[in-house]
């Protein structure tokens, strides 16, 4: 399933926080210049790496998993495998609160586990970037 534009918008517009799982210290790998590009377009960007935890980057402490955070999360941006977003479901899905959304970046997909989300009342974005949706769509953001 492919979100529509008015989906996209409406998560875009509606979140401020956002864990990034799967986020690397390399600048030159998508999820650290994605993470980079929403805190420069005024997100509280959350780090989420097991072999990164503890350390800084872009200004914020890497959390090892969603459960570390400690604090509400509006976006789960996933930048893992597809096979892997089942289990990262899972993780947002035992927050409270729940998460507004869970998106998964490009050739990122898994429908089942966007089923489940979905069911217990999270928006559902996969195989996006926000990086490319925001300038595309146009959205003003926080």
């Amino acid at each position: 399933m492919t979100p529509d534009d008015d989906l996209v918008r409406d998560v875009l517009q509606r979140v401020r926080t956002i864990a990034v799982v799967g986020f690397s210290a390399n600048p030159g790998r998508p999820s650290h210049g994605v993470a980079r590009y929403l805190q420069t377009r005024g997100y509280r960007v959350i780090l989420v790496n097991p072999g990164l935890a503890g350390q800084t980057f872009l200004g914020e402490k890497v959390r090892a998993s969603l459960a570390e955070i400690g604090e509400p999360v509006d976006m789960v941006d996933v930048f893992r495998r597809s096979e892997e977003v089942a289990g990262v479901t899972e993780q947002a899905l035992a927050l409270d609160p729940l998460p507004f959304a869970i998106w998964t970046q490009l050739g990122v997909q898994d429908d089942a586990a966007a089923e489940q989300a979905r069911a217990r009342g999270v928006k559902v974005v996969q195989n996006r970037c926000p990086a490319i949706e925001i300038p595309r769509l146009g959205i003003a953001t926080p």
